[in-house]
C-alpha cells in the first residue's frame, strides 16, 4: 500500500487529533522552552502524515504531551499557616508523641514567620520519622497534610529496585512512563504539595547506591529546583515542595542522605496510652467504619490489657487496631444474625471474640 498519499477522511482525522494536541497546550501554563519544544513535535508531526509514518509517533507524542500538561508548573496551595489547626489535627489522630508534635509547631512556625515577613518561599525542612513499625509515622503525615490543606503523594520505596522509578525513562523507549516523583506532583495537582517518602530504608541492596543518589538530589535545595526526570526531559521546580520521609532505622541510609534530612524519633506506646488510643481512637473509627452504632458493644474496662497484648508486647498499635477490628466484626455478625442486639464484652465471653492464632 502506497502510504503517501492519505485519504481524505485519514487527512481530516490527522488534522483533528492535532488540533486537539494544539489545543491542549494553548490551555495551560509552562514554562515558554517546554511549550515551544512541544510545539515543534507537533509540527513534526504534522510533516511525518504526508510521508506515512504518522501513527506511531502521534501516540508517543500525545503521551508525552499528555504528561506536561499534568505537572503543576505555577499552580500552588496559597494558605495561611494555622499553628493551632496543625496541632488539633496531629491531636485528632495521635495521642501523646508530645516531643515530635512539638518539634513539628516548631518548624511550621519559621515557615509562618517568613511568609509574614515577606522573606521569600522557604524551604521546608526535610522531616524524616524514624520508629517501629505501627507508631504512626505515615498517618502522622497525613494529619499534616490535612492541617496545612496541602495535597499529598506517597512515594512508596519498600522493595524499590531501581533509581529509573524515581526519575522515569526516556520517552523514547517503548511504554515509557514519567518516574515516581514527577507523578506524585501530578497526583497532588499543585507545586507545593506534601511528597511522602515512605520507608526509605528499605530499598533493595542492589539499588540502594543510585536510590541514595536521587534520593539527595530530591533533598537538597541547591538542587532540586531542577529535578530532571528523563521522560520529561525537563528541569522540575520540586523546591517549594514539603518532603517528609519515614523509616524504621537510620542505619541504611547513606551518610549524605541523612545529612539532608531533619530525624525525629517516633516513640514506642505505652500500655496507658495504647489504652487511650483504643478507647478514643480505634474503637469508635471500627464501630464507624462497620455502620454500628456505639452504645451496640460495651467493653469491660479490665479486658483492655488483654486486648492490647494478645501474643506479648508490641511497639505499635496495628495488632491491637486488628484485635478491636475483629471485635467488631464478630459483633456486627451477632446483630445481623438475630442474637443480639447489644454486645457486653466481659471477662467470661472475650476468648469468643479474640483471634485464633
Amino acid at each position: 500500500m502506497d502510504n503517501s498519499a492519505p485519504t481524505s477522511d485519514a487527512n481530516s482525522i490527522a488534522r483533528r487529533d492535532l488540533d486537539i494536541l494544539n489545543q491542549k497546550l494553548e490551555g495551560v501554563e509552562m514554562p515558554p522552552e517546554l511549550k515551544d519544544k512541544a510545539l515543534d513535535m507537533v509540527a513534526r508531526l504534522e510533516r511525518m502524515f504526508t510521508q506515512g509514518f504518522y501513527s506511531e509517533e502521534f501516540e508517543k507524542v500525545s503521551h508525552y504531551i499528555d504528561w506536561i500538561i499534568k505537572i503543576p508548573w505555577n499552580k500552588r496551595v496559597d494558605r495561611a499557616i494555622d499553628l493551632t489547626a496543625i496541632k488539633t489535627s496531629m491531636d485528632k489522630s495521635h495521642h501523646g508523641m508530645e516531643s515530635v508534635k512539638e518539634r513539628i509547631i516548631e518548624y511550621m512556625a519559621v515557615l509562618k514567620l517568613r511568609a509574614t515577613r515577606n522573606l521569600g518561599a522557604a524551604r521546608a525542612p526535610i522531616i524524616c520519622l524514624v520508629g517501629l513499625v505501627g507508631t504512626g509515622k505515615t498517618t502522622f503525615a497525613y494529619a499534616l497534610s490535612e492541617a496545612l490543606g496541602r495535597p499529598i503523594a506517597r512515594i512508596p520505596f519498600g522493595g524499590l529496585g531501581s533509581a529509573r522509578d524515581l526519575r522515569g525513562e526516556s520517552r523514547l523507549h517503548i511504554e515509557a512512563e514519567p518516574g515516581y516523583v514527577a507523578r506524585a506532583l501530578c497526583t497532588a495537582g499543585v507545586k507545593n504539595p506534601i511528597i511522602l517518602l515512605d520507608e526509605i530504608d528499605r530499598v533493595t541492596e542492589e539499588a540502594r547506591m543510585d536510590i541514595m543518589g536521587v534520593l539527595v538530589e530530591l533533598l537538597d535545595p541547591s538542587q532540586n529546583d531542577r529535578f530532571l526526570d528523563h521522560f520529561i526531559d525537563y528541569p522540575v521546580d520540586l523546591s517549594e515542595v514539603m518532603f517528609i520521609a519515614t523509616a524504621n532505622n537510620t542505619g541504611n541510609l547513606a551518610t549524605a542522605v541523612m545529612d539532608r534530612l531533619e530525624p525525629i524519633q517516633m516513640p514506642s506506646y505505652t500500655d496507658e496510652e495504647k489504652t487511650h488510643i483504643a478507647q478514643n481512637y480505634l474503637l469508635p473509627k471500627a464501630l464507624s467504619a462497620a455502620g454500628m452504632d456505639p452504645s451496640t458493644i460495651s467493653i469491660d474496662p479490665a479486658l483492655w490489657p488483654t486486648l492490647i497484648r494478645p501474643l506479648g508486647y508490641d511497639a505499635g498499635i496495628r495488632t491491637l487496631n486488628r484485635t478491636i477490628e475483629g471485635v467488631v466484626r464478630k459483633v456486627a455478625t451477632m446483630v445481623v444474625t438475630g442474637q443480639a442486639k447489644t454486645v457486653q464484652v466481659t471477662p467470661e465471653n472475650v476468648k469468643g471474640f479474640l483471634p485464633k492464632w
